[in-house]
C-alpha cells in the first residue's frame, strides 16, 4: 500500500480528535503513512499530539506525525483532509443563537443545525471552512475533504457548490435509529431496558445510545435516507433471515415507552415511516415544535442542549488525555468508536468496495424526488474511485416534500453565508419553518449580525 497523507483539522477536539487519531493509527492499511494534526488551540493540540505519538510508538504504526496551528504548511500533497472545526467559544455562541430569537418571541427547540440558530451557526463556520477549501484548491486539489463539522449538510454543500474540492460528510446519528428500533422490538430480540429510556443528544446519554445501537445492529439492518439529522427508515430487516420488520415496528407503536422520542413516534404514526435522528435534531427542521400558545416543546419534552454540562465533559476529556500524556493507561484507545473517517480512507486507498450505511454527498439522482445537487444522507459504496450513493426508490411524497423544502433553504443559507449577502440571509429566514412573521425575521437578523459581527467578516 502506498503511503497516504492525512491531515486532521480540528485534531485538538477532546473526543473527535483522539478517537479519529486512534482509529487511523490502528489501521493495518495505513501503517507507514503520514498524519498531520492541526488545531488553533495550541495547548489542546500539544496534548493530542503527544498522545498520538505515544500510540504510534507503542502500537508500532510507523507513521510520520507532524502538528501545527496553521493548516497551510501541512496541506501540500495531502490525500485526505478531515475537518472537524467549531468557532469558539462553542457553547457560549450556541446559547446566544438560542437567546437572541427568544427576545423576539421565538423559542427554538435546539438551535444548532436548523432554525435561525442553525443559520447563524453556518454563517460563523463558513469563513474558516472556505479558507481551508481555498488553500486545498492550491495545495492539494485532488484531496478528498471528509467533513464532520455542523451544520453538516450546509457546510458540505458550501464546499460542493462554491469550490472544486470533492467532499463527503459523515455523521453517526443513524446509531439513534438503531437504538429506537431496538427499543421498539425489545420483546422480539430480548432487549432489556433501563427504567427510563432517553436518547436525547447529551453527553450523559451517549453510553446508553451506543449500547442500544449495538444491540440493535446485532439483529437488525436498517436502510435510511433523507437529509442529515432528517433521515427516515425506508427498510428494516432481520439481519439473519432478511425478514421485513416494518410490520412489527409499526405494531410496536401501540406499546411504545412514553418517554421514547415522543415527537419521532408521533411522526412515525402520522407518516407511517420512522424518523432516524431522534427528537433533538428532528425538531430543528419542522414547523410544529415552537408555537408559543400550545408549547409543543413541553408536550414532547424537547430539552435544550446542556451547554454547561458539555463544557465540563470537554474538560474531563482533556484531563483524561493529560493523564495519557503523563503515562496513564491507553488500553481503552484500542476500543474507541470510529467517527467514520478511517473507513472511507481505507476503502478508497485499498479499493475495498465498502458499504457505508450513511454518507452525505451530492444526490446526483440517487433519491429521484430530491434535487440532484442537494447534499443527501443515504447508504453508499466507497471504492478506489470515491464515494457513491446507492440508487433508491423515491421517498414517500410527504417526507420528500419536507426534505425538499430544507434543501432549498440550505442553498439560500449557503449562498448568503459565502457571499455575506444580507438580503439572501433575510430570505433564508423567511423560508425557515420556524419563522412566521416578516418583522420578527428582520429584527432577529439585525440582532444576530450585530451580536456576531466579529465572527462574520463576510458581512462587513
Amino acid at each position: 500500500m502506498n503511503p497516504t497523507k492525512i491531515v486532521i483539522i480540528g485534531a485538538g477536539s477532546a473526543i473527535f480528535g483522539p478517537n479519529t487519531i486512534a482509529t487511523i493509527l490502528r489501521s493495518p492499511y495505513l501503517q507507514g503513512s503520514e498524519l498531520a494534526l492541526v488545531d488553533l488551540d495550541e495547548t489542546s493540540l500539544d496534548r493530542v499530539t503527544q498522545v498520538a505519538r505515544r500510540l504510534n510508538r507503542e502500537w508500532q504504526s510507523e507513521m510520520r506525525i507532524s502538528a501545527g496551528t496553521e493548516h497551510c504548511p501541512h496541506l501540500d500533497g495531502a490525500d485526505f483532509v478531515v475537518v472537524s472545526i467549531e468557532v469558539s467559544p462553542r457553547e457560549k455562541l450556541w446559547r446566544k443563537d438560542w437567546e437572541i430569537p427568544l427576545r423576539h418571541g421565538l423559542r427554538q427547540p435546539y438551535a444548532e443545525n436548523g432554525g435561525p440558530g442553525g443559520m447563524m451557526h453556518t454563517f460563523r463556520q463558513i469563513p474558516p471552512l472556505m479558507q481551508i477549501v481555498r488553500d486545498m484548491e492550491s495545495l492539494c486539489p485532488r484531496a478528498l475533504l471528509i467533513n464532520f463539522s455542523n451544520p453538516l449538510p450546509r457546510l458540505t454543500r458550501a464546499v460542493t457548490k462554491h469550490s472544486t474540492i470533492r467532499a463527503v460528510g459523515k455523521c453517526h446519528q443513524i446509531a439513534v435509529g438503531y437504538a429506537i428500533a431496538a427499543v421498539l422490538l425489545r420483546e422480539q430480540y430480548g432487549v432489556e431496558l433501563p427504567e427510563s429510556v432517553s436518547l436525547h443528544s447529551d453527553p450523559g446519554n451517549v453510553p446508553l445510545v451506543h449500547q442500544l445501537a449495538r444491540l440493535g445492529r446485532e439483529n437488525i439492518e436498517i436502510r435510511a435516507a433523507g437529509l442529515n439529522h432528517f433521515t427516515w427508515i425506508l427498510d428494516i430487516r432481520d439481519r439473519h433471515t432478511g425478514r421485513d420488520l416494518y410490520p412489527d415496528l409499526r405494531e410496536a407503536l401501540r406499546t411504545v415507552p412514553p418517554e421514547l422520542e415522543p415527537l419521532s413516534m408521533d411522526l412515525f404514526d402520522a407518516f407511517d415511516y420512522c424518523p432516524v435522528p431522534g427528537d433533538t435534531h428532528l425538531a430543528e427542521y419542522l414547523p410544529w415544535t415552537h408555537d408559543p400558545q400550545t408549547s409543543p416543546w413541553e408536550r414532547y419534552n424537547l430539552r435544550l442542549y446542556d451547554w454547561d454540562a458539555n463544557e465540563m465533559f470537554r474538560e474531563f476529556s482533556h484531563h483524561r488525555l493529560a493523564q495519557m500524556v503523563e503515562g496513564g493507561a491507553i488500553d481503552g484507545m484500542r476500543e474507541v468508536h470510529s467517527e467514520g473517517a478511517v473507513e472511507i480512507i481505507e476503502a478508497i486507498i485499498a479499493n475495498l468496495n465498502r458499504y457505508e450505511e450513511a454518507v452525505n454527498i451530492p444526490n446526483d439522482g440517487a433519491i429521484p424526488n430530491l434535487p440532484s445537487e442537494a447534499i443527501v444522507e443515504l447508504p453508499g459504496v466507497v471504492a478506489g474511485d470515491g464515494v457513491h450513493g446507492l440508487t433508491l426508490d423515491p421517498l414517500p411524497a410527504p417526507i420528500a416534500e419536507l426534505c425538499r423544502r430544507e434543501t432549498a433553504l440550505v442553498d439560500l443559507v449557503v449562498d448568503a453565508g459565502v457571499h455575506g449577502d444580507r438580503d439572501l440571509a433575510l430570505q433564508a429566514l423567511l423560508l425557515d419553518p420556524m419563522i412566521n412573521d416578516v418583522h420578527q425575521a428582520r429584527v432577529i437578523l439585525d440582532d444576530y449580525l450585530d451580536a456576531f459581527a466579529e465572527y462574520l467578516p463576510q458581512f462587513c
